[in-house]
Formats: C-alpha cells, structure tokens, sequence
C-alpha cells in the first residue's frame, strides 16, 4: 500500500485532505484553520512530496523527515500543512484496521469525554457573558467554563476600561460554587500585573489561569506560575517540540495545551500530551475552533492518559464556514461527548462542501 495522491479542498477559511492509497483506501483530515490558501500552497508544494509513493505505516517517521529538511522554514503555516496531511493518515490507517484513531492510540483511557463551554469573546460585556454561559450550562450541562481578560497581547491593556476587574467576581457570581471557571489572557500581561490578577483570580477560586504572559516569554509565564497557586495554563501557540520540553521541564506551566493544527497534526500533539504524562501534568488541547480540529482532538482526549481534565469547547457562533463540513456533527450532552467507534475518525466530509470548495491534487510519479 503507497500513498498515490493528495487532494486538497479549500473553502474561505479550512482545507479538508484527502489521502488515497494505490489500493483505493480514502483518509480524511484537514488543516487548521485561516489564511488556508496560504497553507494549502504549502502543503503541496513542501509536504505532499515527502508522503508521495510512501507506505502510510511510516508516518511519524515521515512526519520527522518532512519537518527536519525545511528546518529553515519550520514555523507556523508548515506546521499548518502537516496537520492537513497527518490527520487524513490518521484515518486512512483507521479505516486500513477497521478501527477508531483512538484505539490506534492506545484504547480509551476513559469511556467519555468532559467538556467545558469557552467564550472567544472580548467584546460581549461581563453580564452579557455571564447569562449566556449560564443558558448554555443549563441547556448542555456543562460543568466548567471559560472567559476572556485582558487583551491579546496587549501589554497590560483591558478590552474595556477594569473589564477584567469586573468579569473574575461577576462570572463566579453568576454561575455559583459548583461550576469550574478558567480565565485566559492570550498573553495580555506583564508580570507584576499578571501576578496581580492571578490573585484576584485565586480569591474567586477560578480553576486555571491561561498564557498570562506572551506565548515566547515563557521565563517571564514560570515567574507567575511560581508566584501563584492558581495552575497556570498555555501551549497553545507553540509548534517546537523542543519548547513544550523545555516550558515542561522548567515548571512553566502547570497545564499544557497543544493544539492540534499549530503543532502539525495528531503525531506530535500526543507526544505532549506523553511528555505531559510523564511530568506529572494534565495536558489539556487547545481547540478554540470548530470543524474536523474538535473530532481530532477528542480522540486525542479520549485515548491520552494525561488529558483528564474537562476539555474545551467553542461557544462562539460566528465560525460559519466551519458549518456542514462533515456528519455526524459532534453535540455536547450533559456536559460530555461519547467518542464514535467506527473506523478512522468515524464521519463522512459533507458532498455539497466538496462541491463547492476548490480542488487542488498532488500526484505520485507514475500514479
């Protein structure tokens, strides 16, 4: 079995992958989301020629192979790509077994998965957010939520005049005791005022407090996590194996979140989440966006030891390219989601998005 084409299908924002073997087995996977016409040139002209004409059984290894000859050009829209191109060989070796990814994982380390309900929102005011959160943990049941502080990247500035001093005590109010509350600053802070408000947020028992500091800085995110005893949270930017080590080994973070379509696809986000267990910190994904990225994560979720934490869920309702990609769409209830056993990733991509999207293929020679 060898690997004779790659197909891509772009919409205005995502590129579902479709992988076909010179036996006829289909994968289907797709790259993380925006700028995907960017990636989607990437993919094939940097990625799809170290997988054309290989055995999908040597996929890490190619996975490897691809990253260490563009070492020059390693970043962000390569590891964009490779996820595109990974997950669909994630499927395709499901569908080749009979089995779902998860089991080819490892098997279920649990038998559902938690979920936590995550606003993406600066601009929706704190009551705003609180009733809206309490509908949804009302009508889902979830059990955790998370909310927006500070603002991204934004050297200590606020989204709106004390919107953070307002949001930690009203969301807490709002939703009572019982439920966990995350708050994430998308790197908006120094240090003092990150220590600042981490406090404020340990006074209102929040359960982690998310990328303090700018996602590079992570000396500066290890100074926080020192100084608080609320868990500090991120990963979510990174792509180097090497720095979720290192923000591992130095006590960073007590929470790492990998996320599937920056790190490159599902081969090196369980690495984290192994070098996670290993360290003796739960390792929970970063998955703000909806599309095939939530399927891929929850069996990530399902199948890791390390990721026992509830997970996150968008809430937003402003991503409507991600609507009618695939089927069976994945619904929260009673705050979890079951993880589908037929093989590979256990959907079907939608006809009429194939359709309507741009088809673009790479070829093996003589294929």
């Amino acid at each position: 079995m060898k690997i004779e084409r790659i197909e891509t299908y772009l919409a205005p924002q995502v590129a579902v992958v479709r992988i076909i073997t010179d036996d006829g087995v289909v994968g289907t996977g797709q790259t993380s989301p925006y700028m995907a016409d960017i990636t989607v040139d990437v993919l094939h002209k940097m990625v799809a020629p170290f997988f054309l004409g290989q055995d999908p059984w040597q996929l890490e290894r190619l996975v490897e192979k691809c990253l260490a000859h563009h070492y020059k050009f390693h970043g962000s829209f390569l590891c964009r790509a490779l996820c595109g191109v990974d997950t669909a060989l994630w499927d395709l070796l499901g569908k080749v077994t009979g089995q779902p990814v998860y089991k080819l994982l490892g098997g279920a380390a649990r038998q559902e998965v938690p979920m936590y309900a995550s606003s993406m929102s600066r601009k929706i005011t704190p009551e705003q957010e609180a009733q809206r959160l309490a509908d949804l943990v009302s009508s889902q049941g979830f059990r955790g939520v998370k909310v927006r502080i500070g603002q991204v990247m934004g050297q200590d500035t606020d989204a709106a005049p004390r919107r953070t001093e307002q949001m930690i005590p009203l969301i807490r109010e709002a939703l009572g005791e019982d439920l966990t509350i995350r708050a994430d600053a998308n790197g908006g802070f120094s240090v003092p005022r990150a220590i600042a408000v981490g406090r404020l947020l340990e006074k209102y028992r929040y359960f982690h407090f998310e990328e303090p500091c700018p996602f590079p800085e992570i000396e500066n995110t290890a100074q926080v996590a020192a100084a608080l005893d609320i868990a500090v949270a991120g990963g979510e930017q990174d792509h180097s194996l090497e720095q979720f080590n290192r923000m591992i080994r130095l006590g960073t973070v007590d929470i790492v979140q990998p996320d599937i379509g920056y790190i490159g696809g599902l081969s090196r986000a369980r690495k984290v989440a192994q070098l996670a267990e290993m360290a003796g910190i739960p390792c929970t994904p970063h998955c703000a966006n909806r599309s095939l990225l939530q399927v891929f994560t929850l069996h990530l979720a399902k199948a890791m030891p390390a990721c026992y934490q509830d997970q996150e869920w968008s809430i937003e309702d402003n991503q409507t390219w991600a609507d009618e990609i695939y089927e069976p769409v994945l619904q929260v209830t009673n705050g979890v989601i079951p993880v589908s056993d037929r093989p590979g990733w256990g959907i079907e991509i939608v006809p009429a998005f194939l359709k309507r999207a741009e088809r673009r293929v790479s070829q093996a020679a003589g294929g």
